[in-house]
């Protein structure tokens, strides 16, 4: 089963991509709250997966992608942005993330990143 870990500092967020993973056998789930944190949790848990919102305090989603990035080259990264940040999103796809989805989402689309991602 693959190991996802969802990245965002609001807890109804994560728990709403909990909810799309787990009802959806994607797989297990390990959250964090900023990118900081996610930068250690990356080195312990080895995530198949990263769930990754941009703005975050401590520090953000693209920071945290280079960190995990020059940790794991082949880390697989999903960001997770609101409407409206398209350069934010494409300064996200040239730090290493492969693949993003817009807020406020649809199950479909997410399940459907993560399986691709997957593969």
């Amino acid at each position: 089963m693959s190991k996802i870990m969802i990245v965002d500092d609001a807890a109804f967020m994560r728990m709403m991509i909990k909810d799309i993973i787990t009802k959806n056998n994607l797989g297990s789930v390990v959250e964090a709250e900023d990118g900081s944190v996610a930068v250690e949790k990356y080195q312990q848990e080895k995530p198949d997966l990263v769930m990754m919102d941009i703005t975050m305090p401590e520090m953000d989603g693209i920071q945290a992608v280079k960190h995990i990035k020059e940790m794991d080259p082949d880390a697989k990264i999903i960001m997770c942005s609101a409407m409206g940040q398209q350069a934010m999103v494409i300064e996200a796809i040239q730090a290493g993330a492969k693949d993003f989805i817009v807020k406020p989402f649809q199950p479909d689309r997410v399940i459907e990143a993560i399986k691709k991602m997957l593969k």
